[in-house]
């Protein structure tokens, strides 16, 4: 398959905030318009050390059945509204190496697609991938505001 027989994929990272389900929204409308696909990537973050190894495996177990559950029920939405389906992946690490990673082993991705807190400090990822990384990756990052209301959403997808 050639590269121009790779159809367009849009990478959201999804947590349990606001602005990560306005950025799936988008990618999704996104994805319907231009015959592409979405890619949904739910991070379970390494735990703090906790010496007894069978309870920092039960934490991280918890963690990762709560990102599930978050990545499931945006899905859920997403699906009614769009009828896009999509592809759910969970990585566990730290979170931008885990996007950096996925998206460098996945040459269809066409953009990363964030979704920006409406007020105060943007998140982790916006952050990184809009600051000190933002010419790293191999594809363009979209932020989304997460005060976009679904009207304007509708607009500009």
């Amino acid at each position: 398959m050639g590269d121009s027989d790779l159809k367009r994929t849009y990478l959201v990272v999804v947590d349990d905030s606001a602005e990560a389900r306005v950025a799936l929204r988008f990618a999704a409308r996104r994805a319907a318009k231009t015959n592409g696909s979405i890619e949904v990537l739910g991070i379970v973050e390494p735990q703090d050390f906790v010496q007894f190894g069978g309870v920092q495996a039960a934490m991280e177990e918890e963690q990762r059945l709560r990102i599930e559950g978050v990545v499931s029920s945006a899905i859920g939405e997403i699906l009614d509204e769009s009828g896009i389906e999509a592809q759910v992946i969970i990585r566990q690490g730290e979170a931008v190496r885990a996007v950096r990673d996925f998206i460098g082993e996945r040459e269809e991705v066409c953009a990363l697609v964030l979704g920006a807190a409406p007020s105060g400090n943007p998140g982790l990822l916006v952050a990184d991938f809009a600051g000190s990384d933002a010419g790293q990756l191999p594809c363009p990052v979209m932020i989304i505001p997460g005060s976009l209301s679904d009207e304007r959403l509708e607009q500009l997808s």
